[in-house]
């Protein structure tokens, strides 16, 4: 799960695993496998950056180490 921020700043917790899409349109649009889309305050590459690091804690065992 990541946390993201919604444009009126309502912050969201997303399952990441249901990622399969982001776009710039010009704000960071998420497509999620569900077809919905969510519309977040953050960067592509900042979505990308907090993927990346819940992945990492997935595979680590989620212990943080």
């Amino acid at each position: 799960m990541i946390r993201l921020t919604r444009l009126n700043g309502e912050e969201v917790v997303v399952n990441a695993e249901l990622i399969e899409m982001l776009e710039a349109l010009p704000d960071t649009t998420i497509t999620l496998t569900t077809g919905r889309k969510l519309v977040v305050k953050e960067g592509i590459e900042e979505v990308i950056r907090r993927y990346v690091l819940f992945k990492r804690q997935f595979i680590r065992g989620g212990r943080g180490r």
